[in-house]
């Protein structure tokens, strides 16, 4: 695999080409849908979802779990089938129905009095509910707040001039204490405009810098022959170009410091993997797991 786009492996903000300005139309993903050009979706699921969904979970069950731009991601029914309750939001009702249609489950729809136009389709179990709209017109007031996160896709679909407003969503949907994994993808955005974008590591600190610590736990090669027809030489993905992060800082009591909270992140990982600091040394939101190109991130409220 070459990384030779850059000498660190590692590509910069100033590397990411032609996409700071690339804007994909609500349009343009309602036709991908309807044409069938989704390979994004993984019909056996993500396995680092199962890998790291202790992680997610924490040792919690009951869970309210959103899923962001969801698709019909088939590790909604497995979550839901565990005893979670599942929410997602997407801008394709056929991508809704076809999740439905494809899981024999029967569903009720309804429209949503606070968003014009939009639908809320649900299971009759009632564990499952999907929003069809855009996911910005979402707040914690129609949605509730959400114990976890899984964003595979996500992110990295959202066009980069929107992913501040993207990210300050997320944390206002996040209840403290609350695990937010995040997949996104790496590769020289020189050679392929996107989506999915490349998000570089500068961005993810930015974004998510003031609520997070981040630490690496491995490193994911995804590159296909379908990335080769982009042209790519290399494809990673979830955390960082090279690896899938984790920061963690749920082992300090309510009243320590940051100073404290940074040295129990140490003894928690003895030092195994590699340390990648988003902002402060702790931070005041939410327990979030990114994966950059291929990490997943952790970190948990201490206030």
């Amino acid at each position: 695999m070459d990384h030779s786009a850059h000498p660190s492996g590692l590509l910069e903000a100033s590397d990411v080409g032609s996409q700071k300005e690339r804007v994909v139309t609500e349009e343009e993903w309602l036709e991908k849908w309807e044409m069938g050009n989704i390979g994004f979706h993984k019909e056996e699921g993500n396995p680092l979802l199962q890998k790291y969904l202790d992680v997610l979970l924490n040792g919690r069950s009951g869970l309210r779990i959103f899923f962001p731009l969801c698709g019909k991601a088939v590790e909604m029914k497995w979550l839901a089938d565990m005893g979670h309750s599942v929410v997602g939001v997407e801008i394709s009702e056929q991508a809704v129905k076809d999740f439905f249609s494809e899981h024999s489950l029967p569903y009720c729809e309804e429209p949503v009095p606070e968003i014009s136009g939009a639908k809320m389709f649900q299971s009759t179990s009632g564990n499952i509910s999907l929003y069809c709209c855009s996911m910005y017109d979402l707040s914690s007031s129609i949605v509730g707040k959400f114990d976890g996160v899984w964003d595979r896709g996500a992110l990295v679909a959202v066009n980069p001039c929107d992913r501040q407003r993207y990210a300050s969503l997320m944390i206002s949907l996040v209840e403290k204490n609350s695990s937010y994994l995040l997949v996104t993808v790496s590769y020289d955005p020189n050679k392929h405009k996107g989506p999915p974008f490349y998000v570089p590591e500068s961005e993810i600190k930015s974004l998510f810098g003031n609520c997070c610590e981040i630490r690496c736990l491995e490193k994911v090669d995804d590159f296909s022959e379908r990335h080769k027809q982009w042209g790519l030489d290399y494809f990673l993905e979830p955390l960082q170009v090279d690896a899938v992060c984790l920061a963690f800082c749920n082992s300090a009591s309510p009243t320590s410091s940051p100073g404290s909270v940074a040295a129990a992140v140490q003894t928690l990982f003895m030092g195994h993997w590699p340390c990648t600091r988003l902002g402060r040394e702790v931070g005041s939101c939410c327990k979030l797991v990114l994966s950059i190109p291929v990490n997943i991130c952790q970190v948990k409220s201490w206030q």
